[in-house]
């Protein structure tokens, strides 16, 4: 029988939805960003294609974070360029909080034009996704080349190539009067189950994930971005010819840049003295700025 979600606890946006296909070996993460997105943004004057590029980078962190269950675990997306105008792109999402930030030539930028392509913003780059796992469990990384028409499609090569796990990534951004909004979709085949190795591996072609690509590939971007859309319903449109769709309400997202003058100050104490001796201005003062929200910190020490 095909699982309907719970309309009494509807999720539009500001919350992670996962779901699961037991049937088809399948799981997958729903993301909308409204007010999260309007804080991160609004500590930076960025311009429409650098807005566009953190908000869809932002959606990608929450997804790919919603796929670890240990609490304390972080993963952090990284992208770097030779030659580009943006020079470096970071996003990390630890238990719900999110944060990022873009490097950016704006003289690099200004050549290129309302709606440069990715390879136009970074030219020869690559892209970095690390997972970093709570308690003993470890670290591991993933480099691939940030080819093709967006962060999205980069990502689906990561998982392909690092992880031999078969995944579908959709992201939408919207800019207008209101603001920018953004969300996304990740379904990926699991053919050990959601429980199991920690990298799980599939043949690409598999006939169970060949449907469920074929299903997740209808969503448009309309729909991802339609407010009066819940995230459950869009799962359950979807993939409600199942035998059965199970949902799971996730974190709630806010925006989560963990600087603040303890942080900065444990930090600097881990310097030796005659080092932070350098860092000092002429009151004795290390000022360190942080790049996620824009602002200044005077440390004493």
């Amino acid at each position: 029988m095909n699982a309907t979600p719970d309309m009494t606890e509807e999720t539009h946006s500001g919350r992670l939805l996962a779901f699961t296909i037991p049937t088809r070996n399948a799981r997958g993460r729903l993301v909308r960003l409204d007010h999260t997105l309007d804080q991160i943004l609004a500590a930076h004057d960025y311009p429409p294609p650098i807005t566009h590029l953190l908000a869809e980078a932002l959606v990608l962190a929450v997804l790919m974070g919603g796929l670890v269950k240990e609490d304390g675990s972080q993963v952090t997306m990284q992208a770097q360029t030779e030659a580009g105008a943006v020079s470096l792109l970071v996003c990390d999402y630890k238990g719900g909080e999110l944060r990022g930030y873009v490097d950016f030539d704006p003289a690099k930028l200004a050549e290129l034009g309302a709606n440069p392509s990715l390879f136009a913003l970074f030219g020869k780059g690559y892209l970095a996704i690390t997972f970093d796992l709570a308690g003993d469990q470890g670290r591991y990384q993933g480099i691939v080349p940030l080819e093709g028409d967006s962060l999205a499609e980069a990502c689906e090569r990561y998982f392909y190539q690092s992880e031999q796990v078969p995944t579908l990534i959709r992201c939408a951004v919207r800019s207008d009067e209101a603001g920018v909004r953004a969300a996304g979709m990740l379904v990926q085949h699991l053919p050990s189950g959601e429980e199991g190795r920690e990298r799980l591996h599939s043949q690409l072609d598999h006939p169970e994930w060949e449907h469920v690509a074929i299903l997740a590939g209808s969503l448009r971007h309309d729909e991802l971005l339609d407010d009066g859309l819940s995230l459950e319903a869009i799962a359950w449109r979807l993939f409600h010819e199942e035998d059965e769709v199970r949902i799971q309400r996730g974190a709630a997202i806010e925006r989560g840049c963990r600087c603040s003058v303890e942080h900065y100050r444990d930090v600097l104490e881990r310097f030796p003295e005659d080092q932070r001796i350098d860092m000092r201005d002429e009151n004795g003062i290390v000022l360190v700025d942080c790049a996620f929200c824009s602002r200044q910190f005077a440390i004493d020490i």
